[in-house]
């Protein structure tokens, strides 16, 4: 719009005539949008619900409903293989996600093999956690793919042991009281502050065999975080919801 305010004086200018109309008429002074603090750097915004304080796994439980029996340690927690995948206690829909994550520095295994978890939005649709550094498999299937249905644009993964990071916007699909599709889920990722997904549009909930189809679910469910057996750590991780 500055641009074209500004070729709009020029054209004036070099007529000698003065643009027509007023420009009050296209400002909208309300509703003005809430003040949110952006925190400082590395601290999450002012609404923001921490999902992990570096102290403890409160916020979270372990997919039967028990204590998340993941380790907490060193302002992190990891990955026990073996006791399962774990959730939030709380259920969400539209988010802002941040969820910063790190592969073991021992290199072990390869392909899925390797430094291998996930993000799983709504419980439903992951967002995969791998070792992708110098660490070929499919590409839809490798870090900061939306599993088994997009690759990510650019390979943006740091070596193993370095921490990396995620942000995430993701619109929840909506259904009707019929049951049916509305609107598909998407989700738009930054990998290491790096656009890997665009808008993309999800198909349906991840399935590591056959095609991805919509059925009707809750409209806000628990985030989870993948126990695939790889002693994977997570940090500083919040939320922000959009809905």
């Amino acid at each position: 719009m500055t641009s074209v305010f500004l070729l709009a004086l020029f054209v004036a200018s070099a007529t000698g005539q003065e643009p027509e109309g007023d420009p009050k008429a296209t400002e909208v002074w309300g509703p003005e949008p809430p003040v949110v603090s952006p925190g400082e750097a590395g601290s999450p915004p002012a609404d923001a619900i921490v999902l992990f304080d570096g102290e403890d796994l409160s916020a979270w439980v372990g997919q039967d409903g028990g204590p998340a029996r993941w380790q907490v340690a060193g302002g992190a927690f990891t990955v026990v293989a073996g006791t399962g995948s774990i959730q939030t206690r709380r259920g969400f829909g539209d988010v802002q996600l941040h969820i910063e994550w790190r592969t073991p520095e021992e290199v072990r295994g390869e392909d899925q093999g390797r430094g291998n978890s996930g993000v799983y939005l709504m419980g439903l649709y992951e967002l995969q956690v791998l070792d992708s550094y110098q660490n070929r498999t499919y590409s839809n299937g490798q870090a900061a793919s939306i599993y088994k249905q997009h690759a990510p644009l650019v390979n943006a993964s740091r070596p193993p042991g370095v921490w990396q990071s995620y942000d995430v916007i993701f619109h929840a699909p909506r259904f009707a009281a019929d049951g049916s599709l509305e609107r598909s889920a998407t989700m738009t990722v930054l990998h290491n502050g790096v656009l890997v997904q665009d808008h993309a549009v999800l198909r349906g909930p991840t399935l590591y065999i056959g095609e991805p189809s919509y059925s009707s679910h809750e409209p806000k469910r628990p985030l989870m975080l993948q126990d695939h057996g790889n002693p994977v750590s997570f940090r500083n991780v919040w939320i922000r919801e959009l809905d």
